[in-house]
C-alpha cells in the first residue's frame, strides 16, 4: 500500500491524539472530514492502523516497578512458544526475540519488588526457560509512541 505525505500526517496526528475528530485532522491536513475518514478507513483496512488505545500511566494504577528480563531457553524453543508462554503472564508488557547471548527479552511491570519476584518465578517455571538475567528499571528517560518517519 502506498502511503503518501498526507497519510503520514494523518497517522502522526492520530498517534499524538487518537481522539482527534476527522474535522480537526482535516483542518490540519487541508482535507474535509469525510476525506480524512476515507483515508483512515483505508489505512485501517490495510493494517497500517491496527487500532486506537488509551495510554495509561502504570504508576497511576499502582504498577511502579519494571524490569527487562533476558530469557535463556532450551535449544529447540521457538519464538511461537515464547510468545504463547509470555502472553500468559499479566505482568508482561512485551516480549521479543533478540540477537546476542539471550534468546528473548521480556519487559515486565509489577506493583512492587515482591510482585516482580513472583512474576519472575512464574516466568522461570516455564518448561523451556533454563535461566534468566534481570535488569530493574530505575527511571524512564525516553518513552514515545510509534513515530511515523517524515516524508522524503
Amino acid at each position: 500500500m502506498q502511503i503518501d505525505e498526507v497519510d503520514q500526517r494523518i497517522i502522526a496526528l492520530l498517534v499524538a491524539d487518537a481522539r482527534s475528530s476527522y474535522a480537526d485532522i482535516g483542518a490540519r491536513v487541508s482535507l474535509s472530514a469525510p476525506a480524512v475518514k476515507r483515508r483512515v478507513d483505508r489505512l485501517r483496512s490495510a493494517g497500517v492502523i491496527r487500532g486506537f488505545t488509551a495510554v495509561v500511566d502504570p504508576a497511576a494504577v499502582g504498577w511502579n516497578t519494571e524490569a527487562f528480563v533476558e530469557l535463556f531457553c532450551t535449544g529447540r524453543t521457538t519464538p511461537a512458544q515464547i510468545a504463547v508462554a509470555t502472553r500468559r503472564h499479566p505482568e508482561v508488557v512485551g516480549s521479543y526475540t533478540v540477537s546476542g547471548e539471550a534468546d528473548a527479552l521480556v519487559h515486565l511491570r509489577a506493583a512492587d519488588i515482591g510482585h516482580l519476584e513472583q512474576a519472575l518465578e512464574r516466568l522461570r517455571a516455564e518448561p523451556f526457560v533454563t535461566s534468566t538475567r534481570s535488569m530493574i528499571v530505575l527511571s524512564r528517560l525516553v518513552e514515545s509512541p510509534t513515530v511515523v518517519p517524515a516524508p522524503g
